[in-house]
């Protein structure tokens, strides 16, 4: 595409990789493992071998290709084929890609969920899940990644959200994923079945993903509105802080 869209802080043609803009917080549902391997594609030593690097820099033409098109026409007014053409590749490899065609937007989901299961299973032995949490959050928000949702030009992203009924319900949606798979990270650690989380562990999960999700809002309601982002970015920190105090105070022992 000859035209540029100014997201997330760069200019980017659809033919570089997608990157810097926002995804909706979530997950799939199932096991709260980590993403599950494919035999071929990780090295004994953790590396993404050949095969992999290629198949993760094809999402992301995909991707970068579907977010020029859909900022620039409106999500509901693009077509899967179209953007299949837009990044060179058959439809059925779309889909081979991102099974729903609201994916190809908010395509951070799965990395936001594994985010989380990392931040609650690798954390300190003396560490809290609900401390584990905040730093993971406001360490997202200081190196100004993607998904803390503060960010230059990522009015644009929102906008494009707001405007289509679909990404909205796909964004509910991936907030009810994030906080059945956080309940059952919840109850894991707490010795329980993650795969039957408990009502303690499924009121927490919802009480952290209702504070973060309202602080988050009031940033992007911000944004939208021309405010600078640095200052949003201060003022978000301030928010988180304090969502996370009250979030202490309402989860005796951290969750």
């Amino acid at each position: 595409m000859a035209e540029e869209v100014r997201r997330g802080g760069a200019r980017t043609t659809g033919r570089e990789e997608a990157g810097g803009r926002p995804g909706a917080i979530g997950g799939r549902p199932g096991a709260i493992g980590g993403r599950p391997g494919e035999a071929g594609f990780t090295r004994e030593d953790g590396q993404l071998t050949l095969r992999e690097r290629k198949k993760l820099r094809t999402r992301q033409r995909i991707s970068g290709e579907a977010t020029l098109l859909f900022i620039e026409r409106g999500f509901d007014h693009v077509t899967v084929a179209e953007v299949a053409r837009a990044a060179e590749v058959s439809t059925m490899t779309v889909f081979n890609y991102f099974p729903r065609k609201e994916d190809l937007f908010l395509d951070r989901i799965p990395e936001a969920r594994e985010l989380i299961i990392r931040a609650v299973r690798d954390r300190g032995a003396d560490e809290s899940p609900l401390a584990a949490l905040r730093a993971l959050v406001l360490g997202l928000l200081a190196e100004r990644h993607p998904l803390a949702m503060v960010g230059e030009g990522f009015e644009h992203f929102w906008r494009t959200v707001l405007d289509s009924p679909a990404l909205r319900a796909r964004g509910r949606e991936a907030v009810e994923e994030m906080e059945g798979t956080l309940a059952g990270l919840l109850a894991e650690a707490a010795g329980g079945d993650a795969d039957r989380p408990g009502h303690d562990a499924r009121l927490a999960a919802a009480l952290i993903v209702a504070g973060v999700r309202a602080a988050c809002a009031g940033a992007v309601a911000r944004q939208l509105g021309g405010d600078p982002v640095d200052e949003v970015a201060v003022e978000q920190a301030e928010v988180l802080r304090r969502t996370f105090d009250a979030l202490e105070r309402a989860l005796p022992g951290g969750a």
